[in-house]
Formats: C-alpha cells, sequence, structure tokens
C-alpha cells in the first residue's frame, strides 16, 4: 500500500490567459452524475471543489475578450484555423483523461464517455477546417447597375458571451465554442453549473496551445448568476443562450436588447447529429464595399 498522499487538482478559472481563483474566493463542489439520468449529481461522488465566480469575474472576461479581439479577428483566416487544429493536437493527447472527465460529469460508461471524447475532437477539427472557408459562403459578388465592383465579406461580431449546453459537458461546449473563434469573435464561456471540470480542464489546453490569451474565457459557476451582467453588458456584442432554461433566456433576452446585441436562443440540440453551418454564421456581420472598376 503506498504511503503517498494524493495530489488534488484545484481547479480555476480561465480569464485572459490566467488561471485566477474567483475574487470572492468562493468554490462550490462538483460530484459525478450516478446516472445519465442524473442531472443533478445529488447521489453522486465528490469530485473537486470549482471556483464560484462572481459578477465581477465576468466583467474581468468581458475586458480581456475586448483586449484579445483587435488581434485575433486581425489574424489570417489559414492562421486561425492551424491554431485550432494545434489545439485538437493537444486534445488527442490528453484523450484519456478528458474522457474520464466526461464519464464522471455525465454519468456513462469508460466507452460512450471516450465516444463523446472522440467526437468533440472530430469537430473541433471540423470546425478548424472552415477558417479559411467561411467568406465563400457568408460573402458575395453581388451584381449592381453601374461600374462598380460591389462585394459582401463576413466579419466578426466581437465578443460573445456563451452559456454552454448543461447537459453535454465536452462535446456540447466543443459544438458552441469552436464556431464562435474560428470565425474570429472572441469569448466568454460560462461552463455546464453541475458539470463544469471538462470545460475547466480544456482551458488549460488552451493555454498551452498557440492560442492567443483572452480569445477564450472560462468561468464556472451560476449560469444565472453569471448570465445577467453578460447580457447587460454594454461591450458584449453577442449572446448564444444555449445553456440556458426557458425563463432564465427570455430574461437575458430582454436584458440583451438594451444594446441591441445579437442573440442566439436555446434550442433543443443533438450535439452527436452534423453541426452544419449555422453556428459558423450565427456570429458574422456582412460589410459590403463598393469599389468603381478600372481603378
Amino acid at each position: 500500500m503506498s504511503d503517498r498522499l494524493s495530489v488534488l487538482k484545484t481547479y480555476k478559472l480561465y480569464v485572459g490567459g490566467k488561471f485566477p481563483r474567483s475574487e470572492s474566493g468562493r468554490v462550490y463542489a462538483v460530484t459525478t452524475a450516478t446516472s445519465a439520468a442524473d442531472a443533478a449529481g445529488k447521489n453522486g461522488r465528490w469530485l473537486a471543489n470549482a471556483p464560484l465566480a462572481s459578477r465581477k469575474d465576468a466583467r474581468d472576461a468581458v475586458v480581456a475578450a475586448r483586449k484579445a479581439f483587435g488581434g485575433w479577428s486581425g489574424a489570417t483566416a489559414y492562421n486561425r484555423g492551424q491554431i485550432l487544429y494545434r489545439v485538437a493536437e493537444m486534445l488527442e493527447g490528453r484523450r484519456e483523461q478528458f474522457a474520464a472527465e466526461v464519464a464522471d460529469a455525465e454519468g456513462l460508461s469508460k466507452a460512450k464517455a471516450a465516444a463523446q471524447v472522440d467526437a468533440a475532437i472530430d469537430r473541433w477539427v471540423w470546425y478548424a477546417g472552415w477558417s479559411d472557408k467561411v467568406a465563400q459562403i457568408a460573402g458575395s459578388s453581388n451584381p449592381v447597375a453601374g461600374p462598380y465592383f460591389n462585394l459582401s465579406a463576413p466579419e466578426p461580431t466581437g465578443v460573445v458571451a456563451v452559456l454552454a449546453p448543461q447537459e453535454s459537458s465536452f462535446l456540447g461546449l466543443v459544438s458552441v465554442l469552436a464556431p464562435v473563434i474560428v470565425t474570429g469573435n472572441t469569448a466568454v464561456v460560462v461552463a455546464s453549473e453541475r458539470a463544469p471540470l471538462p470545460a475547466l480542464s480544456l482551458a488549460e489546453v488552451l493555454a498551452t496551445s498557440d492560442l492567443p490569451g483572452g480569445v477564450v474565457n472560462l468561468l464556472s459557476g451560476r449560469t444565472a448568476e453569471l448570465g445577467a451582467p453578460l447580457a447587460a453588458h454594454q461591450d458584449v456584442n453577442a449572446l448564444d443562450l444555449t445553456g440556458a432554461g426557458a425563463d432564465l433566456a427570455k430574461e437575458l433576452e430582454t436584458a440583451a436588447a438594451d444594446n441591441l446585441k445579437r442573440v442566439l436562443r436555446p434550442r433543443a440540440a443533438d450535439w452527436s447529429a452534423d453541426p452544419g453551418t449555422d453556428r459558423l454564421l450565427a456570429f458574422l456581420e456582412t460589410k459590403t464595399v463598393w469599389h468603381p472598376m478600372g481603378v
């Protein structure tokens, strides 16, 4: 029998490329799900204390995301795709860790959890491949009555606050995060309230990849507590309400109307299904320019 003491992992927030504790000092217990239907995890064993992020943490994350936006949106599409692919490489190397965390988080067997992780890595690669192709489906050359070129091109919306899916702690998270950042946006993500550990571990991968600090900021805590300041924040340009229940989504959408945020409403999703291009296009704006011919 070993005399070693276990070295318990301390999970932290991920803001601006760094790993702070919540400024409030609060934490909350995360437990295993005893089955896929055990959404509350009431009967599970203790896994870790996750940081319980505060409103100030949410505001700090928005500041970091805004600071990173210029450099990330100004990077070439090819470069963004290469960086996302690098993240997928690193996820592949930590496949077993994520499979174990997903199994605990969602009450899945080892085989089913591994399949979820494989699907998440494949999806990350899939979105990485769209980085230099999305302009072809979102842009156009428009016919006009005059000697002009009229061109429409997609541009990122800006800082996107994402409420991650509650029931799909990793595949769902990847499915909502990757399309936001591959198109040049920066993100503030509120992880699944009951199962935040796969998201917080993803932060460790992002921090050691080539992704610039601040492009993705990950918070754990109460979805309603963090969603409210993000929905009302004047420097958040868009809101993905996937992880909000119907009542909370209505409340946050009302708050988001104050500065005309683009809002993606929650809807039932089969995360294992073909993702399509809807989320790639959800947080893009269209810029149209005119240019005289022959000049």
